[in-house]
Order: C-alpha cells, then sequence, then structure tokens
C-alpha cells in the first residue's frame, strides 16, 4: 500500500522457504537474529524472533539482547533470557508480556506462528483477517500417521484448550470452509489452498504438502477432531499452564481412551523398529498397577518417541 503510514522495507536477504526446507546461512542484524539461525539451521520461525524482538524494544525502549561486541550479542542471544522484571514491565498488561514471550521462545517448536501471533489476544483485531497457517497442515500430516492411542490423547488435550486458545483454531478451520455439517475433507483444503493462497505460498510450493494429508480423501473431520489433528503440543507446553492442561487432559484420557497395554503393543502403536530397545525406553510409560499408560507415558506419547530419547536409552 502506497498510501501506508508504516512500510516493511529492506528484503535484500529475504527468501522464499518451502514448507520442510530449512535454511543454513547466518544472515541478519545481529540484535534480531534467532538463536537456531546461530545454529544454522532455520526456517520461519526465524522471523517471529525478530518480530518478538521489535515488539519487546517498542514496549519498553531497550534491547532484550546487548552486549558491546557483535559475539557478546551472540552469546546473549543464545542464552535467550530477556529481563521482564525491570520498569516499564511490571506496569505492562499480562497479555503485551505474554505476547513477546511466546514469541522469544528459544525453542522454535514453542513459539507461535505468524497467523497465531494475529489471533493473540493482545493485538487481535476482527478487522484484520488471519492468513492460512501452513503449521496446521505439518500438524495436521503428523497426526493422520499417528497411532489411535496418541489420536485419542490427542483429543483429551484439545478438550482442555480455553476460548483464547481455541480462536485461532476456528480462524482455520473457517479458512477451510466446512460443509453445512460442519466437516473438511481434503477437496475443502484444496479449494482453500487455493482461493487464499498468498504469492509467496505459491512460490513455495504448499501444494506439494497436500499429498501427506491424503488419507482425508476418505473420510471428513469435524471441528473437534480437527483441534486435536491442529494443537501444536510443542507451544502448549510453553505456556504456564501446561500442568494444568496436562492433568486435565490425562482424567478425561482416562474415563475415554486409556487401556492395559503391554510394552511389545505400545511399541507396535509407536511405530518403532525391532532394533530399538523397547523396554528401556518405555519401562516408565506403563503404570505397574494396572497395565495403563502413565501420567508420564500420556504426556510422552504426545510428543512421541524422539531420536533424542532412542539414542539416551541405547
Amino acid at each position: 500500500d502506497e498510501n501506508s503510514q508504516l512500510k516493511a522495507i529492506d528484503f535484500g536477504l529475504s527468501d522464499f522457504v518451502k514448507p520442510d526446507e530449512r535454511l543454513n546461512d547466518i544472515v541478519g542484524s545481529a540484535y534480531y537474529v534467532a538463536p537456531e539461525v546461530l545454529h544454522r539451521s532455520y526456517t520461519t520461525e526465524a522471523d517471529v524472533w525478530s518480530v518478538g524482538v521489535i515488539a519487546y524494544i517498542l514496549l519498553c525502549g531497550s534491547r532484550p539482547f546487548w552486549a558491546r561486541t557483535e559475539s557478546g550479542i551472540f552469546r546473549a542471544v543464545l542464552k535467550a533470557d530477556p529481563s521482564f522484571g525491570e520498569p516499564p514491565w511490571p506496569s505492562l498488561s499480562s497479555e503485551a508480556k505474554d505476547f513477546v514471550k511466546r514469541l522469544l521462545n528459544k525453542d522454535p517448536r514453542k513459539r507461535m506462528t505468524a497467523a497465531q501471533a494475529l489471533c493473540h489476544p493482545w493485538i487481535k483485531n476482527n478487522d484484520i483477517k488471519v492468513p492460512m497457517d501452513i503449521l496446521i497442515f505439518r500438524l495436521m500430516k503428523a497426526y493422520m500417521r499417528s497411532s489411535s492411542l496418541r489420536k485419542a490423547a490427542l483429543r483429551a488435550l484439545s478438550k482442555t484448550l480455553t476460548v483464547d486458545e481455541l480462536f485461532c483454531l476456528k480462524e482455520q478451520f473457517a479458512l477451510l470452509e466446512p460443509n453445512k455439517n460442519g466437516t473438511i475433507s481434503l477437496e475443502n483444503i484444496k479449494a482453500a489452498l487455493m482461493k487464499n493462497a498468498t504469492d509467496a505460498m505459491k512460490e513455495s510450493r504448499v501444494h506439494d504438502f497436500l499429498a501427506s494429508l491424503n488419507a482425508l480423501q476418505y473420510r471428513r473431520m469435524d471441528f473437534e477432531e480437527f483441534c486435536a489433528a491442529a494443537l501444536s503440543v510443542h507451544q502448549l507446553e510453553a505456556l504456564d499452564q501446561w500442568e494444568q492442561h496436562a492433568r486435565c487432559a490425562y482424567e478425561l484420557f482416562e474415563k475415554e481412551g486409556n487401556r492395559a497395554i503391554v510394552i511389545d503393543e505400545l511399541a507396535s502403536e509407536l511405530g518403532l523398529s525391532p532394533s530399538v530397545p523397547v523396554h528401556a525406553v518405555l519401562h516408565d510409560w506403563i503404570r505397574h498397577t494396572d497395565g495403563k499408560l502413565s501420567f508420564l507415558g500420556f504426556v510422552k506419547l504426545l510428543h512421541g518417541v524422539s531420536n533424542r530419547s532412542l539414542a539416551k536409552a541405547q
């Protein structure tokens, strides 16, 4: 918009990124660079970190990461521990602080996306159209490939979401234009992408991502299941209320989805290869009293088995 009061400039180092692509060049201004950029493995979450730095400066007038030298700034960024104790932070709203903290999370998986940031209570504006969020498709892809037990755990967790946490999911579901019965299929997703995809999304070949959702070709998904499929466990884990979410979800899971399961069956549900020492990896996932998933097992099931936990066990 040529007449806009604010203009974004200086896109000399910008690039289009495919949904699963990672970049490795260290570029950008030291004060605004994300930790993962310094580790040479990053994607679009690094931009959201930079927005968090700008928001921090606008709110308090000082930089969240400062030192006299560039190497000192990089060390401060990698530590990722900005101060929220000095004035004016104590006098600012809890929503403003939450907004900045959720952008300046060291773990890119726990950071808000740009679309989620637009839905945040602190800046939510009904006049602003929320764009389609590629993270939704990534999470749906993982959900479709999950075991029935993990899907049950995610459904239980989705039932603990607050109104604010559901707002962005409702916006994304609406963009997929569900039918009059309130359900979506693969065709809805294809049509929504054709209608809502930006030039950047087209350039990034987001449409290629649809192949991973082919299972939706033969069935439909309602909003309740969409919430389970599209919620981010990592992002919820970053919230102060995570423990409460997890405990409430486990209580629901106990009533609706938990069942006795032996370690070998659990390993099969998780798709672990025969070479994995399943008893070493999964022994604390199951309660000894009744053979059902423990709370610890439930939380780990929400994440799935990571390569790190396998390597540690081996």
